[in-house]
């Protein structure tokens, strides 16, 4: 099986740590490299706790590089409300063996790009500040871009304001130049990843796998679940996995239900800033930028987590 080149842009962030997961243990992917993002913590935190999952799940020789600090316009927005004080709460995770690249996400995305033969996927999971600043700065390496599989947005619902995505609503103007690259992109949003749950009888069963990476899973899902039954009491007791969709989507596509739509993001509303503008039903006549995911057979999904686990450390 060839392996397909992918480029992971992430928060890490307890489901980023679990995408991370099964992106090594699925084994479809070559992973060119790890970049970091702030969002769900501080660039700070999110780096070491990219370097904390990597020496986890023994992944030491995946390159890793320090995206921004903030926002393209704004300022930083973190999630600590959810990931806890160190973006990673609840489990013992080791000292990281390896340590972040000299040189800025960015510069790392354009020298692989340049330097490689084929297209490379991106897989971004966090604020999409890294994405589109690359974009901006490298116009010409934008065709070596294969696509782009994030996890953001909604069509239907946000999670930061009724309408916006934390994703989004973190770095709106960031998320409106990425949509409007002209890169093929798949979307898995809230919709989507609010289907994709994890609920106690699968954190058991994470435990149950008996390996290092499998407790640090189920640690990890103890600790996110709390925000989840507390405050999202419509998944009835379900977690949501919303950044492993974006990996799993390139592994097996069949699993979700998707639409080709033109999307947009707001970044002026006073109500609806960072919105997905998603027209699902073709009211506008656009040429469409997105393959935007709205369902997944939750069962296999789970699937494809406990088989990637089970295999690492």
């Amino acid at each position: 099986m060839s392996k397909i080149p992918v480029i992971i842009d992430c928060d890490p962030g307890h489901d980023d740590a679990l995408m991370l997961m099964l992106a090594h243990g699925s084994g479809h992917f070559d992973i060119k490299a790890v970049t970091i993002s702030a969002g769900n913590q501080t660039q700070a935190k999110t780096l070491q706790n990219a370097l904390k999952v990597l020496t986890l799940i023994g992944a030491t020789d995946i390159p890793v590089y320090h995206g921004a600090d903030k926002p393209l316009f704004r300022e930083l927005v973190i999630a600590d409300y959810v990931h806890g004080e160190t973006g990673l709460d609840g489990p013992a995770l080791p000292v990281p063996v390896m340590q972040a690249q000299p040189i800025s996400a960015v510069e790392g995305i354009a020298a692989i790009l340049a330097a490689s033969e084929s297209p490379v996927t991106i897989v971004p999971t966090g604020p999409l500040t890294n994405i589109a600043t690359f974009l901006l700065a490298y116009p010409h390496l934008k065709s070596k871009i294969e696509r782009i599989s994030l996890m953001g947005g909604g069509i239907f619902r946000g999670n930061m304001t009724p309408l916006a995505e934390f994703n989004i609503y973190a770095d709106p103007e960031a998320a409106a130049i990425v949509f409007k690259a002209g890169v093929p992109i798949t979307m898995c949003g809230l919709d989507v990843t609010h289907k994709a749950l994890v609920f106690q009888k699968d954190i058991e069963l994470l435990r149950a796998l008996g390996n290092k990476t499998g407790k640090a899973a189920a640690d990890l899902m103890d600790f996110f679940s709390i925000f989840y039954r507390e405050n999202r009491v419509e998944l009835n007791g379900g977690a949501a996995l919303h950044d492993p969709c974006a990996i799993a989507w390139l592994i097996n596509p069949g699993i979700f239900k998707t639409k080709s739509c033109y999307v947009d993001v707001e970044t002026k509303g006073e109500l609806t800033r960072g919105a997905t503008v998603v027209d699902f039903y073709n009211t506008l006549q656009m040429e469409p930028n997105a393959t935007v995911a709205y369902d997944i057979d939750r069962d296999a999904f789970m699937d494809l987590l406990f088989n990637a686990i089970k295999v690492l450390p």
